[in-house]
């Protein structure tokens, strides 16, 4: 699995755009990671069945450093919600170690198709607000107490940081988007670290893995992404600090509805 030049070039390319969006929305990047690995290794031949779970491993690896970054970065301009966090810590990674072991026995496809689902109902409600001038209503709803331990097991178990939930489930609370945004970037680490850890191990005993692998996360290509998440990491939160909250809201509904329409084709292709 030695890249060449074209390889170098998209690694490059999507490093680099994964990074502005986990600094602009919070995200971690992994939506743009996961795919790129995910059809790299298709490209270089790897067994279908392992391909997957080194994209996510590996996506999930990613997110520990760009994720720190991001919420550095985010917590300087005041962006950030402690109380949230801290309530959030504790659900949010027993979901992940839960995740990680999941996605290590599963095929992905039944959840894919929940958080797909999910992921167009909450697209529609963040475009639909974002239409509106008025301050959102605040939702004050006795399930939201458990979501935090649901985005770590959907976040662990496809390679995203959790933004894609987390933000706007925390917008409907009444908290500032930029504040969710720097929120769900610190969350987005407590996913990674233990949702890492878990690939590492359920990919132990795994045969045929790419070089330069531990489990199922690939040091490779997590050495050629992570400068570059890094380093575009600070343009994307200064998007995030310049535009209105109207205008994020609705780049997030955009996102997620590619993100949705993309897992439904997966769905119906595979």
């Amino acid at each position: 699995m030695q890249p060449d030049l074209i390889t170098l070039f998209i690694i490059a390319s999507a490093s680099s755009f994964a990074g502005i969006l986990a600094g602009m929305l919070g995200i971690g990047g992994g939506i743009v990671i996961v795919p790129m690995i995910y059809y790299l290794l298709t490209y270089f031949g790897f067994d279908q069945s392992i391909i997957m779970h080194v994209a996510v491993g590996t996506s999930l690896f990613i997110i520990i450093p760009t994720g720190l970054r991001s919420a550095f970065e985010h917590s300087k301009r005041g962006s950030f919600k402690k109380t949230i966090f801290k309530k959030w810590f504790a659900p949010i990674a027993l979901g992940s170690i839960l995740g990680s072991y999941l996605a290590g026995i599963s095929s992905f496809k039944g959840l894919t198709l929940l958080f797909a689902t999910l992921a167009s109902v909450v697209s529609y409600q963040m475009f639909t607000s974002s239409r509106k001038d008025e301050t959102l209503t605040i939702i004050q709803n006795p399930l939201l107490n458990f979501s935090p331990f649901f985005i770590g097991i959907f976040s662990s178990m496809m390679g995203i940081g959790g933004g894609n939930l987390s933000v706007p489930i925390m917008s409907y609370m009444g908290i500032e988007i930029r504040k969710a945004i720097g929120t769900s970037s610190a969350l987005g680490i407590v996913i990674a670290v233990p949702g890492s850890i878990g690939f590492m191990i359920s990919g132990q005993a795994v045969e045929n893995l790419p070089d330069y692998s531990i489990g199922y996360v690939n040091l490779l290509y997590a050495a050629l992404i992570i400068p570059l998440t890094i380093l575009f990491v600070p343009i994307g939160v200064r998007l995030a600090h310049k535009f209105e909250r109207s205008r994020l809201q609705a780049v997030f509904s955009l996102l997620l509805a590619i993100t949705a329409t993309k897992m439904f084709w997966d769905i119906l292709s595979s």
